[in-house]
């Protein structure tokens, strides 16, 4: 797989790309009353009583610290992220968690990228800003960052922001995979991309 632009920089979700994830979005859904159709991060800010903001904030942040405490590396990261830091390649993490889980679950899975993004930071994705905003630290023009991730949301934040967007399947096929520019089974298809 060749790409048309060399690959200067790779920002990563964190949730299902680097490291595994169990966090059931139907129960935590059921528990704040969020319907099916509607992105759960967008319900509770749309929540105007701030009593059930707050509520539902909880609600999901004590799921994603429970997902944090099992979270295990998905198969060939720490390769991936070894070949990238050898190839002193600028790398992120983009994710929708909460900052607690986030650092817990990098922490734990030795995962050796210092810049991490989550929801307090930027808009979640599909939002572009917190890639944009990655972009211009690094005075990289957005063509040549590669953003991976494993859910629509990713693909659609890489595209909004005009970077190349990567699905990671893991064998799985998913229904919005054409939207993505590279699709990969297992993060090991990454290695080729990184000079």
């Amino acid at each position: 797989m060749k790409l048309p632009v060399q690959i200067k920089g790779i920002i990563f979700d964190l949730d299902g790309t680097l490291v595994e994830s169990s966090l059931d979005f139907e129960l935590i859904r059921q528990q704040i009353g969020c319907p099916e159709d509607i992105d759960l991060l967008k319900y509770v800010d749309d929540l105007s009583c701030q009593n059930s903001q707050a509520h539902a904030n909880d609600i999901i942040i004590e799921h994603e610290y429970q997902d944090a405490i099992t979270a295990r590396p998905i198969k060939g990261m720490a390769e991936l992220i070894s070949a990238i830091e050898a190839a002193k390649m600028p790398t992120a993490i983009v994710t929708r968690n909460s900052l607690a889980a986030s650092t817990m679950k990098v922490k734990q899975n030795a995962i050796a990228i210092d810049h991490v993004i989550t929801r307090e930071d930027y808009p979640a994705k599909p939002a572009p800003d917190a890639l944009l905003a990655i972009a211009n630290q690094w005075q990289i023009a957005p063509e040549h960052i590669m953003y991976v991730g494993d859910y629509l949301y990713d693909i659609q934040a890489a595209n909004n922001a005009g970077m190349v967007a990567c699905l990671i399947t893991h064998g799985v096929e998913k229904r919005y995979q054409d939207l993505a520019d590279v699709v990969i089974d297992e993060l090991n298809q990454l290695l080729p991309f990184i000079q």
